[in-house]
């Protein structure tokens, strides 16, 4: 079915003329949305336009300002996330709503539980053949016993996935889905949204990856600052008029690499080793390098960082800074250094969320701030306003807690702690993830700044593109090992692929 034919019908959703205002913050101004039965649609936007809260009000988690909701052609009141379910809507969230210590397949029907012929009892055998059933269709290798705390990001992102299909939803909002997943589950992905899109169900796609955009979606309605820009079929766009309209400019360089003198290395690893997770690795990087480290996931690319960084111990290998051996053993150590880890899950492990953006600004270097354990207020919110001006960080205040902010300014608050700290050596651990292209930009840029300084940089990425762009020099790990190195002249992303799924 055809753009043109699913919006001659009765749209399965509308969304008209919604407004929403936060303190100091209109996120939603008139916004309207229509999507078509048995259609695709990409809803687009730097972060902070308006998307998510669109997506919020519609699964009921915020009440709308202003503004009517339509479900095929009917006005509706959807009060809470109960109502929203009811009315045939499913929301896969940007960030995960998992129980951990619930297994994957209690995730997926948490609150929906097949009842037992005993009242009052969960029908536990039913329960896990039907979430196995759901898993495998997604194409994925997972056991829906398994414990969510024990799964991996990407692993968690399918049973959010699973979750979300598996109530036989008319309307499923995708916020991000594909963040986390490697090429092969990304086509399941793409494969399961088109079994669903035959089956007559409707979806909005969310995404900062405009390729996939142009692969999977029929149209796409474009967010800027709280507004409605532009509906368009996506057959008649391009990737650098979506950008505009985005972000209301051109750029011109998506992954603007300017390379930068390298010094004296500052952090040489050697022999890193840890039982079925890490097998000798090695490397350095030098002052003023982006060191690129490629790989899928499972590779042993972020637990090679967290090792260095202290988070995670080590069973033998030696770490140097700037030629000089030196032990750690925990994060703190690891700072003391001159060590920063950017890490994969800003919310669950770069920021404390219910904090502002003040003290999460200055949180990892309190020191400097404190005389006799009290710490001296007006110079915190001085480097705080600092930082908020030098990364553009968007927010109405610097005491504006951080799980108000989007995901990109959240991002720079995470950026704003370690140049705080004034570290030597910065991981950044996909330092671009579920951001858009303008703040993936600026983020680029400053990357560009620190090395100049003569920071060193090592890059985890899981978007080639990425890795490709802004590396100096390039790591590929395979099953916690390092398979080839690459310089930034021989790279490509067939040679780094060879390399990651075990080529020598």
């Amino acid at each position: 079915m055809t753009a043109a034919q699913t919006v001659s019908n009765t749209p399965a959703l509308e969304m008209r003329n919604i407004s929403k205002q936060y303190p100091g913050v209109r996120a939603l101004d008139d916004v309207s949305l229509s999507v078509g039965k048995a259609e695709i649609h990409a809803l687009l936007g730097e972060n902070g336009a308006g998307k998510s809260t669109m997506m919020k009000i519609l699964a009921g988690a915020q009440p709308k300002d202003e503004g009517d909701i339509f479900i095929d052609g009917q006005v509706v009141t959807i009060d809470s996330p109960q109502k929203a379910m009811d009315l045939g809507v499913s929301i896969i969230y940007q960030e995960f709503n998992l129980v951990p210590y619930l297994s994957a397949g209690e995730n997926i029907f948490l609150g929906r539980e097949p009842k037992a012929k005993i009242p009052g009892f969960v029908d536990f055998k039913t329960l896990y053949t039907t979430s196995q059933q759901v898993i495998d269709k997604l194409g994925v290798k997972m056991d829906a016993r398994a414990p969510v705390n024990t799964l991996s990001i990407a692993q968690q992102q399918m049973v959010e996935i699973a979750k979300a299909t598996s109530k036989s939803a008319k309307i499923i909002v995708m916020d991000e889905p594909s963040a986390t997943l490697t090429d092969h589950e990304l086509k399941a992905l793409f494969s399961l949204m088109r079994q669903l899109k035959a089956e007559g169900v409707s979806i909005v796609y969310i995404s900062h990856r405009l390729e996939e955009v142009f692969e999977v979606c029929d149209r796409a309605t474009i967010m800027r600052d709280g507004h409605w820009v532009a509906t368009k079929d996506v057959k008649d766009l391009t990737r650098e008029e979506i950008i505009r309209l985005m972000v209301g400019r051109e750029l011109k360089d998506a992954i603007p690499k300017v390379a930068a003198k390298q010094g004296e290395v500052a952090l040489c690893v050697k022999n890193l080793n840890r039982a079925g997770v890490l097998h000798n690795v090695s490397f350095e990087v030098r002052k003023g390098e982006v060191l690129g480290i490629a790989g899928l996931v499972g590779a042993g690319r972020t637990e090679t960082a967290r090792a260095i960084f202290g988070a995670d111990p080590i069973d033998s290998g030696t770490i140097e800074i700037h030629g000089v051996p030196v032990t750690i053993h925990s994060p703190q150590d690891a700072i003391r250094q001159g060590i920063g880890l950017v890490t994969e899950d800003r919310k669950q492990q770069g920021l404390v969320l219910g904090m502002a953006v003040r003290e999460n600004t200055t949180l990892a270097n309190l020191s400097a701030l404190s005389t006799l354990g009290f710490i001296r207020q007006r110079e915190e919110k001085a480097v705080a306003e600092k930082y908020r001006t030098d990364l553009s960080i968007k927010t109405p205040t610097i005491e504006q807690t951080v799980q108000n902010l989007s995901g990109g300014n959240q991002q720079k608050v995470v950026l704003a702690k370690w140049l705080y700290t004034g570290s030597k050596v910065l991981i950044f651990d996909e330092p671009t993830r579920g951001i858009d292209v303008g703040a993936k930009s600026e983020i680029y840029k400053l990357m560009n700044e620190l090395a100049a300084q003569g920071v060193a940089i090592i890059m985890i990425s899981s978007e080639l593109p990425e890795i490709l762009g802004m590396s100096d020099r390039i790591l590929v790990m395979h099953e916690g090992r390092i398979t080839g190195e690459l310089a930034r002249a021989e790279a490509t992303q067939e040679a780094i692929m060879h390399l990651a799924t075990g080529g020598e």
